[in-house]
């Protein structure tokens, strides 16, 4: 199959080979870096030419405007998918610019460049419009065809649960980075080596997933603060010497 790759970032560069590895044509257009001469096309024209698959793999806040450049050229022959750490506004963007007419899904792969390296297993959450089930169906079939364990949700479900995995993760872990921690590991001991896979995703962020995870995600910012909260209030009982502070059994 053709793909259209609209954005060669960490994440496009990485699903690019992981596409070029199972068969499959890539062409790339994404004027904001250098993509290898192979698969570069100069306009989005170009990608599309008997393209079947459509990836939106720019940056979140970039999206809305490729949807209006790109809409003109897209019709039913095409599935176009997105490939965001956020589903709500990105989902519903899909819906707006392509309505009926063209196919599409919303996508989240929870694997990077990182996990492909380290032969992780492959999840992806998929988000069906209720327009194009037909077009959910395709694209479940596309990422089982790579390996992915595919998990559907709705986007706000997701994007709730995101909130208090993804986005607090990496909340913790650049004010880790932030503050110097872990940059000598020689004497971690196991306990927080744990934590190293998180420091390394936020070292090797170009900065926008971070910004898309905090601020693209409408349940991020109360779960930092109800974070906040709770390190607030640890802190306080160790203060006053308090003895209650074994952790409590996870919620049945």
């Amino acid at each position: 199959m053709i793909f259209a790759l609209f954005g060669h970032g960490r994440f496009g560069s990485a699903f690019a080979d992981l596409l070029q590895s199972a068969g499959h044509t890539v062409r790339i257009h994404d004027p904001h870096a250098e993509v290898p001469a192979a698969l570069a096309c100069p306009t989005p024209a170009a990608a599309l030419a008997g393209a079947e698959w459509v990836v939106l793999a720019m940056p979140v806040p970039r999206m809305e405007a490729a949807l209006r450049e790109l809409r003109p050229l897209l019709d039913a022959r095409h599935t176009v998918i997105d490939v965001g750490s956020v589903k709500e506004h990105p989902c519903s963007l899909l819906d707006e610019y392509l309505g009926d007419a063209v196919p599409h899904a919303g996508t989240h792969p929870l694997f990077g460049p990182l996990s492909l390296a380290r032969g992780e297993p492959l999840r992806v959450v998929l988000c069906a419009s209720a327009r194009h089930p037909q077009a959910a169906e395709r694209t479940q079939a596309l990422f089982e065809s790579l390996g992915c364990a595919v998990i559907p949700q709705d986007a706000a479900t997701h994007d709730r649960a995101m909130a208090k995995t993804h986005a607090l993760a990496f909340f913790i872990a650049r004010a880790l980075v932030e503050m110097g921690v872990g940059d000598d590991l020689s004497m971690a001991p196991p306990s927080f080596l744990g934590l190293a896979n998180m420091l390394a995703a936020v070292r090797g962020d170009a900065g926008h997933l971070f910004a898309a995870i905090q601020r693209e995600n409408p349940y991020a910012e109360a779960a930092r603060a109800e974070l906040l909260e709770h390190l607030d209030a640890v802190h306080r009982r160790l203060l006053a010497s308090d003895d209650a502070l074994a952790i409590p059994p996870p919620a049945s």
